[in-house]
């Protein structure tokens, strides 16, 4: 995010337009949190991973009084657009919002789990997947040692992309995500009838996953496979930081960018997104999380591969 907020305020200068940064999202717009942003204030943050002006969910902008609070002090400020980063939630609230308000909204999809329409990569999620195919790669290394099966759930609240592209880069045994059910006998069967010179195996569990939780997955397991040496591990929010990969670092920025300008053309309450590699736009409404549509080639990938 902190590559997107660099993008938006430099190309907002260079267009002679004045920024300011409202910190924690529609709290702090609603408690009057405006800070003014520079070329200066945005210098060395681009490899850093979160978002200098913090984030917060708002209950308060939840009610009328709430979002009137809001318009108020961007009047106040004599803001003439807004450029928000978030998910669904943040674009449903932008368009509520609009009921009271006629300032433009543009928005920049920012959530790790990649399950919105409208983009083929969010802000946050190349980062994601790289973090846990590198976790991954360092807990292989101690299954292999050990010969040991472990379960490793990653996070996806609703959505079971991060499991099913970091799963198919580290080359796990089995995936579990709610998009591509697995019921627990067909996953018994996969594990005993795997290939018995495997030093170690590697289950991907999405933290959704509708079989259950992965300690009552992996417990199932060793019922029925006792002479595994099973091991359990959460990676939890380790994924939501760290530097950004130089993909989603060029991703954001062409996404802040974009937005400055779409504002500038008098569009409002799209989301700025990349679709085949080109800047696409999506209506808020349309900007939806997508639920259980994942690429059905990538899933019969993922089976043939763990063979």
């Amino acid at each position: 995010m902190n590559a997107c907020i660099r993008a938006v305020v430099r190309t907002a200068i260079f267009h002679k337009i004045d920024v300011v940064g409202i910190t924690r999202g529609y709290d702090g717009m609603i408690n009057d949190e405006f800070i003014p942003l520079t070329t200066k204030s945005v210098a060395n943050i681009i490899q850093r991973g979160g978002t200098i002006l913090k984030t917060a969910r708002s209950k308060e902008f939840l009610t009328l009084q709430g979002r009137k609070k809001a318009k108020a002090n961007l009047e106040k400020h004599r803001v003439d657009g807004v450029i928000a980063i978030g998910g669904d939630g943040t674009f449903k609230g932008a368009l509520e919002f609009g009921k009271i308000c006629s300032i433009p909204f543009v928005g920049c999809p920012g959530t790790i789990d990649n399950d919105l329409v409208g983009t083929d990569f969010t802000i946050g999620y190349d980062t994601a997947i790289n973090t846990v195919v590198e976790a991954v790669d360092k807990i292989r290394d101690t299954a292999e040692s050990h010969d040991r099966l472990f379960f490793i759930e990653v996070m996806g609240r609703d959505a079971g992309l991060i499991a099913l592209r970091s799963g198919i880069g580290s080359g796990a045994e089995a995936i579990l995500i709610s998009e591509a059910k697995t019921h627990m006998d067909t996953l018994i069967k996969h594990l005993q009838e795997g290939r018995k010179d495997k030093t170690s195996k590697i289950v991907i569990v999405s933290e959704q996953e509708g079989t259950g939780s992965v300690m009552k997955i992996a417990e199932k397991v060793k019922k029925a496979l006792p002479f595994y040496d099973i091991r359990v591990s959460v990676l939890g929010h380790v994924q939501r930081g760290g530097n950004p990969t130089c993909m989603d670092r060029v991703n954001s920025s062409r996404m802040g960018f974009s937005a400055v300008e779409t504002l500038m053309k008098g569009k409002k309450n799209v989301m700025i997104g990349i679709v085949n590699n080109k800047i696409a736009y999506t209506p808020f409404k349309n900007a939806v999380k997508h639920i259980n549509e994942l690429n059905a080639d990538q899933v019969r990938m993922m089976k043939i591969l763990a063979l």
